[in-house]
């Protein structure tokens, strides 16, 4: 008998065959070792599908806190899909280019999706690859970034409103950051500041009907907020000058999308001939319009965010702001808001002065000269050689 034979009997001699359950013994350290390899591979891969499905949130919701403040401040993401969807399903079906533009700037849910698909881009193509859990999922997170962002950015200018106000206006009772009950009406340079551009604070009728609240004088989304305007006094014969222009809107503007340090800098001349076109946070409406509400809320004495206070809805003010940019009567009304944009560009960013770097200037500039004295120190050494 050959040795490979022997080893072949010995081996089946060894081996216990199966009793009626049909298993063939195995140690309980064979089967500890294999059973806790199973274990870790399968903690690996949840961990590694947890990283996955964490590093997505992170993404999602990051995403999400341009939202609030670039698209729409008040509106359901799941409406503004909605209503692309009806417009994309109902469109005429021989409808020209002309017609489809008129038809999409007319509805403001509309203009908010396309401003949506240009802050978000892949957006568009995401809701249509998932299934609708996972969608449903995808915008759950991304509207918990949004709604974080809008309520860092209203506690943000909570406090830095009461100081810009402490500091420009010298109150006698001089605003807390951290108590909101005495500001709004009852504070007088709050009362001021959110007063309707048609009426005067001064006024002590204007005051006491407003603290009371009488019929007569109504505060409402209907009327611009002397806060709005630029030095906070307004001409009743022609209400479009110096509106959006004030010192505090332009403070929070920059508090809010550059850094509370840059709100500091706004005293420069916004009137130069230099803009910044291709920067579109500035030429946003909708981020300014963000802007002015949250200030509105700031200086009253509401606590807590919410839509409506008193006889002032927040979301209709927030409408009434879009479409002072957005739905104009034509080209002259066109020009002003494009040169109010402008105005903000200036403002927020600072001047340009690219189109002043001629040839010539360059030349002298040390970059250039440091070129030219290389080039010559070669040249020295060629004809030296």
């Amino acid at each position: 008998m050959s040795e490979s034979e022997s080893d072949h009997q010995t081996q089946t001699r060894g081996l216990v065959y199966p009793d009626l359950s049909g298993a063939v013994p195995v140690s309980a350290e064979a089967r500890a070792k294999r059973r806790i390899a199973a274990l870790e591979e399968e903690l690996q891969t949840m961990q590694r599908e947890r990283g996955t499905k964490q590093r997505k949130t992170t993404y999602y919701v990051s995403q999400g806190r341009a939202i609030r403040r670039m698209v729409v401040l008040f509106t359901s993401l799941e409406d503004l899909i909605a209503e692309n969807d009806r417009r994309y399903e109902e469109r005429p079906v021989n409808s020209t280019t002309e017609y489809v533009i008129r038809f999409v700037l007319q509805d403001r849910l509309q203009r908010g999706y396309i401003t949506l698909a240009q802050v978000v881009p892949w957006l568009h193509h995401k809701l249509a690859d998932l299934d609708t859990d996972d969608a449903e999922e995808m915008l759950k997170k991304i509207k918990r970034g949004a709604d974080a962002a809008r309520g860092d950015d209203t506690s943000t200018l909570k406090d830095l409103v009461a100081t810009w106000v402490n500091q420009d206006f010298r109150p006698s009772c001089p605003l807390n950051a951290d108590d909101k009950h005495s500001r709004g009406f009852a504070h007088d340079t709050c009362g001021m500041l959110l007063c309707p551009a048609e009426w005067d604070w001064s006024d002590a009728r204007v005051k006491v009907g407003i603290r009371d609240r009488t019929s007569e004088y109504i505060v409402s989304e209907n009327s611009w907020p002397l806060f709005l305007y630029e030095n906070y006094s307004v001409d009743s014969s022609d209400l479009e000058k110096g509106l959006f222009k004030s010192k505090i809107l332009v403070k929070a503007f920059k508090a809010t999308f550059t850094s509370p340090s840059s709100a500091r800098e706004v005293d420069g001349d916004g009137d130069g001939a230099d803009i910044l076109e291709n920067n579109r946070r500035a030429r946003r409406a909708l981020s300014q319009a963000k802007v002015k509400t949250c200030v509105r809320f700031a200086l009253s004495s509401v606590t807590s965010w919410r839509t409506v206070d008193g006889d002032f809805d927040y979301e209709l003010f927030w409408n009434n702001i879009v479409d002072f940019f957005e739905d104009v009567p034509g080209p002259v009304t066109q020009r002003r808001v494009t040169q109010l944009l402008e105005w903000w560009t200036r403002k927020v960013f600072g001047k340009n002065h690219r189109e002043d770097l001629t040839q010539e200037v360059v030349s002298q500039m040390s970059v250039t000269a440091l070129a030219e004295q290389r080039k010559a120190m070669e040249d020295a050494a060629f004809d030296s050689e």
